[in-house]
């Protein structure tokens, strides 16, 4: 019996050496990217950076404003589009799936989700841009949207059929309605995994460069009009990165840098939101 023991030990600590080695591979791609871009990229980033417009070749200074502003109101614009047709397109997969009518849409969500994101761009630019006759930030946000969307609708999904069945019957129990016992027990319950999902989402759309190449099409200009051309992040980074002029392949790597830390900043604040205790009110 004592051999039995021993081996019980050893083959949990090789199944525990073995899952730490896997989740240390899996960290240091993220870790030699992290050091990459703040060797390359930590330089140019200062207050000018974040408030000034781009300087012509050959200026020094400059920073990348409109195209912050930018990204942040066409991932705006995807998000308002794009999350109450996931959440409520999830909520209605979960407690409704089982007909026709949600296997359609499943299979819809999973086609669209396996879509390459420059198609898409491609078919925003057929029916969205082509008819306007211009460029647009607008545009662009749709494009986003329809990217956006289907992840959000199966992770909704997904997360609300881990909600236990007793909570339903309890909350049904109880004289609650049913629209009532969704929204109030069964959406609050998974509110932590449908957040996950919408960060991932977020971080998917925000780095996003071909759909934006075929609806907002970049500016080198200051603009906060949602009808015409707007520049973003993404398309500034290709622009600069692949320009011969070494100040801009340095604000490219420094805007690279702020890419990743909007990111990292909005998962911090969405699980610092999802942890606050929720305040309980009499009557």
């Amino acid at each position: 019996m004592q051999w039995r023991y021993h081996m019980r030990k050893i083959i949990d600590w090789s199944m525990s050496g073995a899952a730490m080695m896997a989740t240390l591979c899996g960290l240091i791609p993220l870790i030699l990217i992290s050091m990459h871009l703040l060797r390359r990229g930590i330089s140019s980033i200062n207050l000018d950076f974040f408030t000034h417009m781009p300087q012509p070749v050959g200026e020094p200074g400059g920073g990348m404003a409109n195209a912050i502003i930018g990204t942040c109101l066409m991932v705006g614009i995807a998000t308002a589009i794009a999350l109450p047709i996931g959440l409520l397109g999830g909520l209605y997969l979960s407690e409704f799936g089982e007909r026709r009518t949600g296997a359609a849409v499943r299979f819809a969500a999973d086609m669209l989700n396996g879509i390459p994101s420059i198609v898409i761009g491609i078919f925003v630019y057929g029916f969205v841009v082509v008819p306007l006759g211009h460029f647009s930030a607008m545009a662009g946000g749709i494009a986003l949207s329809i990217i956006m969307m289907p992840m959000i609708l199966r992770n909704t999904e997904e997360m609300l059929r881990l909600v236990p069945h007793a909570l339903r019957e309890a909350a049904l129990a109880l004289g609650i309605p049913y629209w009532k016992t969704l929204l109030r027990v069964v959406l609050v319950t998974a509110r932590r995994g449908i957040v996950t999902g919408i960060l991932l989402a977020l971080a998917r759309i925000a780095g996003e460069t071909a759909p934006l190449l075929f609806t907002a099409l970049g500016n080198q200009f200051w603009s906060l009009r949602l009808d015409q051309p707007m520049a973003a992040l993404p398309l500034q980074i290709f622009t600069y990165a692949i320009s011969p002029f070494e100040e801009w392949q340095q604000q490219a790597w420094s805007g690279a840098l702020v890419l990743i830390g909007i990111v990292v900043i909005l998962s911090l604040l969405s699980r610092w939101m999802v942890r606050v205790p929720q305040v309980k009110t009499d009557g």
